[in-house]
């Protein structure tokens, strides 16, 4: 049975992740800082760890492996925050947060799963979530831009050292989705309709569509994918629109 390790398991994605993971006979390890507020399977095992410390990250991956035996198979890093604002209203502590919650937590996530599957000799797949804003330039992103380009620098550089082990690192870049954090975004008509005319495709995006994409990109169907960040934008980054004249 395969198993998969998901961090901030209380999110949309992550939980619409659970969700298909756990239909296609999945074993799962749920990871969050606040349990009260997990809904889960009475099968799932859910860790209580703040994945930004090394410490935490570590505890994570030991009650995993102690409870499944071996490493898991996957690992699904879903924890993250969004900071949205101009440069001068971005404050020192905000900045550290966001790197803390974003950047911090995959280097250490990577740090506690990959020796252990390398050591294991078994094989795996880490998967990473950044954002368009790493891939582009997005008005108000500077924080979190900067955070998920070292999310991206981090899948490139870790794929080149742990291919030889079997273990497979991807990430998904996904541009809006819908999610309990992004509502207030889609709470009116008027916003939730200036958001899709930025999509070529004509709408913002879903958490079941990352967790499709994760699910595939976690399974052996993607046996030959990896080092990559694969954007999930609705043709964002890749197509220019069409600017009519007045």
């Amino acid at each position: 049975m395969p198993t998969c390790l998901i961090t901030g398991a209380t999110g949309g994605v992550a939980t619409a992740l659970a969700s298909r993971l756990r239909e296609a006979g999945w074993r799962l390890a749920l990871v969050t800082r606040q349990p009260d507020k997990l809904s889960s399977d009475p099968a799932d095992l859910v860790i209580e760890a703040d994945v930004s410390t090394a410490a935490g990250a570590d505890h994570a991956l030991s009650a995993a492996e102690g409870a499944f035996g071996a490493p898991p198979t996957a690992l699904a890093h879903c924890a993250g925050a969004v900071v949205l604002g101009s440069l001068p209203r971005t404050t020192e502590a905000m900045y550290r947060d966001c790197l803390a919650a974003n950047l911090d937590s995959a280097f250490f996530v990577a740090q506690a799963y990959a020796p252990r599957v390398q050591k294991a000799g078994q094989g795996g797949s880490l998967l990473f979530f950044s954002s368009v804003a790493a891939g582009m330039g997005v008005a108000n992103h500077a924080a979190i831009a900067a955070a998920k380009g070292g999310v991206e620098g981090l899948v490139r550089a870790l794929a080149a050292d742990y291919s030889a082990a079997g273990l497979r690192i991807n990430a998904i870049a996904p541009g809006l989705l819908r999610t309990p954090a992004t509502a207030r975004l889609l709470s009116s008509d008027a916003s939730s309709k200036a958001i899709r005319a930025q999509y070529p495709l004509g709408r913002h995006g879903e958490a079941e569509d990352a967790a499709a994409l994760g699910a595939f990109l976690l399974s052996d169907e993607a046996g030959w994918v990896t080092g990559q960040v694969i954007a999930l934008d609705g043709g964002f980054q890749a197509v220019r629109p069409m600017v009519r004249a007045g």
